[in-house]
């Protein structure tokens, strides 16, 4: 599945953090450390350094330890925490604000945060003298366009002053915190982070662009003393009621940075275009003077030789001549695209390394994911992104990026199937208004071969993997008859596959207890022929069961619990599930249930909202309970847990319990349907909702319904659209198999 191959590197380090930002929205406080709950396992320290790892940015937040300025220190997480990570023998890059604004009692805007904050970091110098590399202020200009400028975080303000108040009191903070950790600690390191990007623009807005460039460097230069009379935002500065005092202070640059952190994010490039007809999906925002959208530049053609992290570097390399390290490398994607992101990184920070600049290290960020930082944390909506662990497993679950650490902290190179495919921001369709080409190229690679392309799970898999940039063969029965072993052994040997995903199988239940040996031939003896052939060639099998595994008696289901199923076809599935894992236990069986989507019209939901709006009554049990699972988020799931490299038996089903009166209820409402023609029928009772002890990977069912029913109306021809959140992916289509 992956190469490890030794061999030195150029003396690049791989380091760690976990997101910990503690940040405030009006009276309300969040904190990542705790929503993620790395802050109630201790042993997550242990699991960084089994990865190799030798240095962490870690965080000491002031916010953590007290809840106003006039509070007492509360130390006891951090020395816990500290103290081990030194045991460990990991070294700590100390962080004391993280996109925060302080405890209550000061903020951005309090000319007394700089003293405040420098008394705070004596504090902590004073308890962990063996730190001696620190970053008293992640992200200061970051932080300050947030709160101060746009308003997002606490003080919420939308003005230049405040933002040049918030930005310059943090410099003076970092510069006035690193005197007061140097009197203790003599030989402390400043590294300064800071997210760096590019703005581009279209001739109209060109002047907006030069202002959001020259402000880019901001928060740089005040540190390294170079805003001085004649710089370009010097005045401007005066101007807002900054004090050529404090100016004059920071350009003495006596505790300028010893390091840049550099953080790149795909979202870092920005292009600015006027024309805002032609992005009809984005917010059209402006200056005040002029109204335009404010776009990702890697999604803009004409830009694709002028974006990208390798960019940033030389030109930081150029302006300061300093020490660098990438101290954050993070994409909130599918886990293909996480190990694509890193791995462009990695490559781009030797290649410059190669060219001169002096690279230290690259750093693995969000360890432990991170949440609610799609909507640059303004919104509680719950969305966690997993980064190298997977916290919605418990112990966290090690994602692909894990496996990857470990290798590049060794000092080795790291492959993967999915390395052979460009990331979606090298990919074509990933244009502004070239989204649904007719043709893209077939990703790269050694294929994940899909058996069953004519099934439901089958065509869905293919559209998904292939958007995803992985390589997919699919077969119907006629390329591949999982019923002949020899069938199974041809295509194998000649396709060499790098995974097997059985999505095919006898699907009608109620038919089943009358055709008890196709049954049983498809999903069981195929399913064992199948996992026995993989397993002779060593490579990896998914397979699907069914809750009809269970005999409906209690629900809530978990993956430990003992099964008892009442009919043929249940009994068929869970002969299946027995050999794949018998055969491999590194095989993934995936027991799902209920499945509806957007690319077929072959299930409940479409059969539903088709007959209420008709205007024919639809008779449903209102005592008979499932798990309804969208098909869009059942194929990225398992896809993921596939990519990591995980087996064994998973219960993937969107989270909720519902009896299909239930689930025909909240499809109609979220519809628009009218309901009144849905009857509620009674019967015996049953129960075969399931839940996850190995980790609940598929969101609420109340945002899959909300997701299908907004575009049920896409669904009215034979030939659809894909409706996923990634993209538009219709042009994905089944590989013949070759010659």
């Amino acid at each position: 599945m992956f190469q490890e191959t030794a061999g030195k590197t150029d003396k690049i380090e791989l380091w760690a953090g976990p997101e910990a930002t503690i940040w405030r929205i009006g009276d309300r406080w969040r904190d990542q450390s705790h929503a993620t709950g790395h802050d109630r396992r201790p042993e997550d320290l242990d699991r960084i350094a089994e990865l190799g790892i030798k240095t962490v940015r870690y965080p000491i937040l002031w916010e953590k330890t007290a809840s106003d300025c006039n509070a007492p220190f509360d130390f006891s997480w951090p020395d816990q925490q500290l103290k081990r990570l030194r045991e460990l023998g990991v070294d700590v890059i100390g962080g004391l604000v993280h996109h925060g604004s302080g405890p209550c009692g000061t903020d951005l805007l309090d000319k007394k945060f700089p003293d405040k904050l420098a008394d705070y970091a004596a504090r902590v110098a004073e308890r962990y003298p063996w730190i001696d590399k620190w970053t008293p202020i992640n992200e200061p200009l970051t932080t300050a366009r947030f709160s101060a400028l746009y308003g997002h975080w606490y003080p919420h303000r939308k003005d230049f002053a405040s933002f040049a108040r918030a930005l310059v009191n943090e410099c003076l903070g970092t510069v006035r915190a690193m005197a007061a950790i140097r009197r203790i600690i003599p030989a402390a390191t400043l590294i300064q982070t800071e997210d760096i990007g590019r703005t581009y623009a279209t001739s109209r807005l060109k002047h907006q662009a030069e202002h959001d460039n020259h402000r880019s460097w901001l928060s740089l230069d005040l540190l390294f003393g170079k805003v001085v009379p004649g710089h370009s935002f010097y005045s401007r500065l005066c101007r807002a009621g900054i004090g050529r005092d404090e100016l004059e202070e920071l350009a003495l640059g006596e505790e300028r940075p010893g390091m840049i952190g550099i953080n790149h994010y795909l979202t870092s490039d920005r292009f600015l275009d006027h024309r805002s007809e032609f992005y009809p999906d984005e917010s059209v925002g402006g200056s005040g003077r002029q109204r335009y959208v404010d776009v990702e530049a890697v999604r803009i053609p004409h830009l694709t030789h002028n974006v990208g992290i390798q960019h940033r570097l030389r030109e930081v390399w150029a302006r300061y001549q300093a020490p660098m390290a990438i101290t954050e490398v993070h994409h909130g994607c599918t886990h293909d695209e996480q190990l694509r992101w890193l791995a462009e990184v990695w490559a781009g920070a030797h290649q410059l390394k190669a060219e001169g600049a002096d690279i230290r290290a690259v750093t693995l960020w969000s360890m432990f994911g991170s949440v609610d930082w799609r909507s640059l944390l303004t919104r509680d909506d719950g969305h966690y992104d997993p980064g190298v662990f997977d916290a919605r497993s418990d112990p966290p679950r090690p994602t692909i990026l894990a496996k990857a650490a470990k290798v590049l902290a060794a000092g080795g190179e790291f492959d993967h199937p999915a390395l052979a495919s460009p990331g979606w921001w090298h990919r074509p369709n990933r244009f502004y208004g070239m989204r649904e080409l007719n043709h893209v190229p077939e990703p790269a690679g050694a294929p994940l071969l899909v058996v069953g392309a004519t099934g439901t799970l089958g065509r869905a898999l293919t559209k998904v993997a292939h958007h995803r940039g992985l390589s997919v063969l699919a077969t119907n029965r006629s390329d591949l008859d999982i019923t002949n072993p020899r069938s199974i052994r041809d295509v194998i040997g000649r396709v060499s596959p790098w995974a097997v995903i059985n999505a095919a199988g006898y699907v009608r239940v109620a038919d089943a207890e009358h055709d008890r040996e196709n049954c049983f031939a498809a999903n069981a003896a195929g399913a064992a022929n199948l996992a026995m052939i993989a397993a002779e060639h060593g490579i990896p099998l998914i397979g699907f069961s069914s809750d009809l595994v269970f005999d409906g008696t209690r629900g809530h289901y978990s993956e430990g619990d003992a099964c008892n199923p009442q009919g043929v076809y249940g009994n068929s599935k869970r002969e299946g599930e027995i050999a794949m894992l018998d055969a491999h236990p590194g095989n993934l069986v995936v027991r799902t249930s209920a499945f509806f989507g957007p690319w077929d019209r072959h299930n409940f939901a479409w059969h539903t909202l088709q007959a209420l709006r008709r205007g024919e009554e639809v008779a449903v049990r209102s005592d008979v309970y499932i798990s309804p699972t969208y098909v869009p988020d059942l194929c990225h799931a398992l896809l993921d847990l596939l990519i990591d490299g995980t087996g064994g038996l998973w219960h993937l089903a969107n989270i909720g319990r519902l009896s299909w009166y239930d689930f025909a209820s909240r499809l109609a409402a979220q519809a628009g349907v009218d309901s009144r023609k849905l009857i509620a029928t009674h019967g015996s009772l049953v129960d075969t909702s399931m839940v996850s002890q190995r980790g609940a990977l598929l969101r609420p069912i109340d945002g899959a319904i909300a997701d299908y029913c907004a575009r049920f109306a896409l669904l009215e021809e034979p030939v659809v659209h894909e409706v996923t959140t990634l993209d538009v992916i219709e042009r994905a289509r089944t590989c013949a198999l070759p010659p």
